[in-house]
């Protein structure tokens, strides 16, 4: 498989995409038209989403057309050249994939070579399960299963800061809980990181330590070259 996973798509006080397009473009290589799926967009109209993402790569040479404007969305997947989900909420995300019979296909499409791009949501639910984001369930899927392109749970936009005089459970809490139920390692990704996948395996990039969690109740924080080794083992 051929994946490009990233935490985020805009960097504090940069524009949208701005540290990810040129990986994205990298990443594409010869590619350069991509199948957006912008199902997680909730308070943005899909056009709109759409057009943002194209304003961003169209510099690249790189066309973008969105899935919602197909008739048939699962002819849309069998024909891509590339396959991109973006971010919103994760739950309504996975709901519309299972609604359009899209998860079957995109594991097919992307198992077959097709490179796969995800940020925020789209990365999420590249992994086992949507169990690790860091959404409001607004709408209920028809599963919590993901797309299992990834074998590690992946929490995006991870950050350890704690709010001022704030007595709910931190990020760390609530992950810490998921790996006491579930036997699952989780792969944090903080703001500005990716991880790849290819046929030379994993890699984790974007300067940042990677946090892991593993159950039960284990937590590393690991240099890039330690997050790879661990990827990689």
């Amino acid at each position: 498989m051929n994946l490009l996973l990233l935490s985020n798509s805009t960097n504090y006080g940069a524009s949208y995409l701005e540290h990810a397009k040129s990986v994205i473009a990298d990443f594409l290589g010869d590619v350069n038209e991509v199948l957006f799926i912008p199902y997680a967009g909730v308070t943005v109209s899909y056009e709109d989403y759409t057009q943002k993402v194209n304003d961003a790569l169209n510099p690249f040479g790189i066309r973008v057309k969105s899935i919602a404007s197909i008739n048939n969305p699962v002819e849309a997947v069998k024909n891509a050249k590339s396959i991109a989900v973006g971010g919103g909420n994760t739950f309504r995300l996975l709901q519309q994939l299972y609604d359009n019979d899209l998860i079957d296909v995109i594991q097919e499409k992307v198992k077959s070579g097709c490179p796969y791009i995800g940020w925020s949501a789209g990365s999420n639910v590249a992994g086992p399960s949507i169990c690790t984001t860091n959404d409001m369930p607004i709408v209920e899927p028809q599963s919590f299963n993901a797309l299992d392109l990834f074998p590690f749970q992946i929490n995006p936009h991870y950050s350890e800061a704690v709010i001022p005089n704030h007595g709910g459970e931190s990020r760390r809490a609530r992950i810490e809980e998921y790996i006491t139920i579930n036997n699952t390692s989780v792969i944090c990704l903080p703001e500005g990181t990716w991880v790849t996948a290819n046929q030379d395996g994993y890699r984790f990039e974007g300067g940042a330590e990677m946090t892991i969690y593993q159950s039960p109740k284990l937590r590393e924080v690991l240099t890039v070259s330690a997050a790879n080794d661990f990827l990689n083992k």
